[in-house]
């Protein structure tokens, strides 16, 4: 995909764990191979360890509290220096008022709650999480994480179903 106009571009991705956020954002780095693109993924803005929330002897890191927001926000800024199209895509990327007004553009994946489940108890990358766990990470989602649908600066996607790359497109589009 080639823009005449060069403009910086901030993407916020949002959405549940397992509803494609990582592959929204591999999606649309390959539509823009001619510009210089960065993936940024809120998991890497964790605090460290010995700061993080528990709950039940597990590390929460579905709280907002795990999330280092402030270097967060300055690497997308400072990324936005560096890039042509910024990505940062996560579970409360929209949460923190701050790192959410640095988008120009902002979707969000919806999967339900059976779909999410199903997809989380076959997640096997860091083992197998406790049932009452699967259920905190749904409520702190419905909680911090959930855009609700309606709101005209976003465009919400299907996670069960393939990508539009063109309604995508369309909504990424330089003006």
């Amino acid at each position: 995909m080639s823009f005449e106009n060069k403009q910086i571009m901030k993407i916020g991705i949002g959405g549940i764990s397992r509803a494609g956020k990582t592959q929204l954002a591999d999606l649309i780095r390959s539509l823009f191979t001619d510009r210089k693109t960065i993936v940024l993924c809120q998991d890497d803005f964790v605090f460290e360890q010995d700061k993080l929330p528990v709950i039940k002897d597990e590390i929460d890191w579905e709280s907002p509290a795990s999330i280092d927001f402030e270097k967060f926000r300055k690497a997308i800024i400072t990324a936005g220096k560096e890039y042509d199209i910024v990505i940062a895509e996560g579970l409360l990327v929209f949460y923190d008022s701050g790192i959410c007004a640095e988008f120009d553009k902002k979707l969000f994946v919806h999967i339900n709650e059976a779909v999410f489940r199903d997809r989380k108890f076959k997640d096997s990358r860091w083992g197998s999480f406790p049932y009452w766990y699967v259920d905190h990470i749904w409520d702190s989602y419905r909680k911090y994480g959930r855009v609700e649908r309606g709101r005209k600066d976003f465009l919400y996607l299907d996670g069960t179903q393939e990508f539009d790359r063109e309604k995508i497109l369309d909504f990424l589009s330089i003006q």
